[in-house]
């Protein structure tokens, strides 16, 4: 049984999810306020996804992710919100969330959601075969870490799969249709190109030494992204 954090203070919605997540084999553990999801830390990594609900009476669901990346950057985290604009989206995924749903929602569609998160964070357990290098960057797929020049490397969940994904086909074009395949299933009802663009630009923020004007991660117009190893003259 996976285990689910839920916070949100609106009981009517708790009860509800906790009583359809537990019917859809999910053990989910409910906090109503951001302190106490905030004393969850020390036991996160008990759990296997977090579902953050944006606006809550004493802060937002931005404050627990944001705490949560600094120690521990692969846990799933989707947001719960109540607003569709772009600006709380991009907040969101900006400070390290893998995906949001939009209230009122499907409840399958939450479990879809759910479901295809916990898949891709499993890209960890599928891949315990070592480790491989291109120029700077190493991937070391027994410990799910990246690092660059040596130097461990604090990427979300998905933006170590994007570049895991960029790395191992270094030299080659990767479609935005292909990464979105790969990294966020077939069914892109759930992703737009928008959300994309997000992590390929954090994820420049992090391994490039100028991300205005990358050399490793390049954007290849009209078709996708490549990954190119950096040599020294």
């Amino acid at each position: 049984m996976s285990k689910i954090l839920l916070l949100e203070d609106d009981v009517s919605l708790v009860d509800g999810l906790k009583y359809s997540l537990g019917k859809n084999g999910f053990d989910v553990t409910v906090v109503r306020t951001v302190e106490k999801a905030l004393e969850s830390l020390s036991i996160i990594s008990e759990y296997d996804l977090l579902l953050l609900d944006v606006t809550l009476p004493d802060g937002t669901g931005f404050d627990v992710c944001e705490k949560v990346r600094r120690q521990n950057g692969q846990i799933p985290i989707i947001f719960l919100t109540a607003s569709d604009e772009e600006v709380s989206i991009i907040r969101g995924l900006d400070l390290g969330g893998d995906d949001y749903i939009t209230k009122p929602f499907r409840l399958g569609e939450l479990c879809s959601r759910i479901r295809a998160q916990l898949r891709r964070s499993g890209i960890c357990s599928q891949e315990k075969t070592g480790s491989f290098q291109c120029g700077d960057i190493t991937i070391d797929l027994l410990g799910c870490k990246a690092l660059l020049n040596g130097k461990v490397l604090d990427l979300t969940n998905a933006e170590y799969r994007l570049l895991c994904l960029l790395v191992k086909n270094e030299g080659i074009t990767i479609t935005r249709e292909k990464i979105l395949a790969e990294l966020w299933d077939n069914n892109r009802e759930f992703v737009d190109d928008n959300t994309l663009s997000v992590y390929v630009r954090r994820l420049r923020e992090k391994v490039e030494s100028n991300p205005s004007s990358p050399e490793h991660l390049i954007t290849v117009r009209g078709f996708g992204y490549q990954w190119r190893e950096v040599t020294e003259p």
